[in-house]
């Protein structure tokens, strides 16, 4: 009898120089992907999309800050499986696999964050992977001092940051850093302590950057956004205003459909903030055609639960405040709802940052999103600070960072109303002529991108 021998073959499109990882080397990282072991992955710190193989078994994980997509292609020889950062370079792979008539989306999956991911390439059929937590940070585990959990909280943005400047410092110690900045808590946070990093280091804070976006709503039209307004009147209140770079557009550069093929989603409001951040990073990179380093507030929003849940008919308070990591992750891995094609929370829409960032050749970073951020947020006790109380979760998050941001940096920080990005770049008129009104739409031009 002829027992068939399997061939897997696997083709890793992903670029190591995207992973920015604090401390150790990326072949260091990768083996500890490999060894399957939590507490060795949980280790890594920085933001990452690592894989690695062992025979036929291949095991791969990520942090918020990196997508990872992978494609299980058949070939009579054995499996074939594409891993890289986005669909298109997955379609690239298999026309040069000549197995291009396999594919489509919805077969591509994402490694959900703060998992390994283990596959075995056994042939057909093929195993579902088996997923193991490595990220899963004690909840409740602070005190309700608000000046101590404001103090942990930014300590921890702040020693992450800091991390990130050594890593730029050892290629050029003069090299200019942006920061995306609508004047709002967590951009407003993450410039604020970035200053305070350099002239800590006695570095000079002119390699600094407020980069705001401000699209002209007619024609002619050279007033500023209501974001440019706020970044503004931030910076003034610090005696920094001198650091505003606002970047300027006409209303004609928002392009869903081009904001959908490069972050290869389609839910509204990440394709609309993206839309706006494509628009920001196009200007700037026009501006500045060597500039590299650019720092976002991304992930503020998910650490201190600070989204409207009235808008969302799905969620309650007791959801939020009930579910471990709601907004970062989605209702999780064994959940019904978790998206295998797309994953979920954060951990699916931070694309609306990366893809843009990556785009335009920038090096991203969003250290709100790394884990040793996010621990010391999911610590504190949310239910006790609000006993279930709507106003008092959105007033927590500007509290919290206020007295974080005079803890660790000594500057009074302004907190303004919260606003999301794609509505105060533009003005309302712009938003409505820009953007449809439902999200078929969305899902039409999608199923649209990767029609051959």
């Amino acid at each position: 009898m002829y027992d068939h021998v399997y061939v897997d073959r696997l083709v890793n499109l992903l670029d190591p120089s995207g992973n920015v990882i604090f401390n150790m080397s990326h072949d260091e990282a990768v083996e500890r992907v490999g060894s399957g072991d939590a507490a060795s992955v949980r280790e890594i710190d920085g933001q990452f999309a690592l894989l690695h193989k062992n025979g036929h078994i291949v095991r791969m994980a990520r942090s918020i800050g990196r997508p990872m997509r992978y494609f299980l292609a058949k070939r009579a020889e054995g499996p074939c499986l594409i891993v890289a950062e986005r669909m298109d370079e997955i379609v690239a792979a298999l026309k040069e696999e000549s197995l291009a008539d396999q594919f489509h989306p919805s077969y591509t999956r994402m490694v959900p964050a703060h998992h390994i991911t283990e596959i075995a390439l056994l042939g057909c059929p093929d195993p579902n992977p088996q997923l193991t937590r490595y990220f899963d940070p004690p909840r409740n585990s602070q005190s309700t001092d608000l000046d101590e959990i404001g103090r942990n909280y930014i300590g921890a943005l702040a020693d992450e940051c800091s991390k990130w400047l050594d890593r730029i410092d050892k290629q050029d110690a003069a090299a200019p850093i942006g920061v995306l900045f609508s004047g709002g808590i967590d951009s407003g946070s993450l410039f604020l302590v970035l200053y305070h990093l350099l002239l800590k280091r006695g570095s000079s804070p002119a390699r600094l950057k407020a980069f705001t976006l401000s699209v002209q709503d007619e024609a002619g039209d050279g007033g500023l956004s209501p974001d440019a307004q706020q970044a503004a009147r931030f910076l003034d209140e610090v005696d920094l205003g001198l650091f505003l770079d606002v970047v300027s557009v006409p209303r004609s550069s928002l392009d869903f459909r081009e904001t959908i093929r490069i972050i290869e989603d389609y839910k509204p409001l990440d394709v609309q903030s993206a839309t706006m951040a494509v628009s920001l990073c196009r200007g700037i990179r026009e501006r500045y055609p060597d500039w590299k380093f650019l720092a976002d507030g991304d992930g503020g929003d998910e650490n201190l639960k600070d989204y409207p849940i009235e808008e969302n008919p799905e969620l309650t308070i007791r959801s939020v405040l009930n579910n471990q990591m709601l907004y970062h992750e989605g209702w999780g891995v064994d959940a019904i709802k978790h998206s295998l094609t797309y994953s979920g929370g954060q951990s699916r829409g931070h694309v609306r940052t990366s893809a843009p960032a990556s785009h335009f050749d920038f090096s991203g970073f969003s250290p709100f999103a790394l884990p040793n951020v996010i621990e010391v947020a999911e610590g504190i006790p949310f239910i006790e600070l609000t006993d279930w109380d709507h106003a008092k979760l959105y007033e927590l998050k500007g509290e919290v960072v206020r007295r974080g941001v005079e803890a660790v940096t000594g500057i009074t920080m302004p907190v303004f109303e919260k606003r999301r990005f794609q509505h105060g770049a533009a003005g309302q008129s712009t938003f409505d002529e820009v953007f449809p009104a439902t999200e078929q739409v969305y899902r039409d031009v999608f199923a649209n991108v990767f029609v051959r």
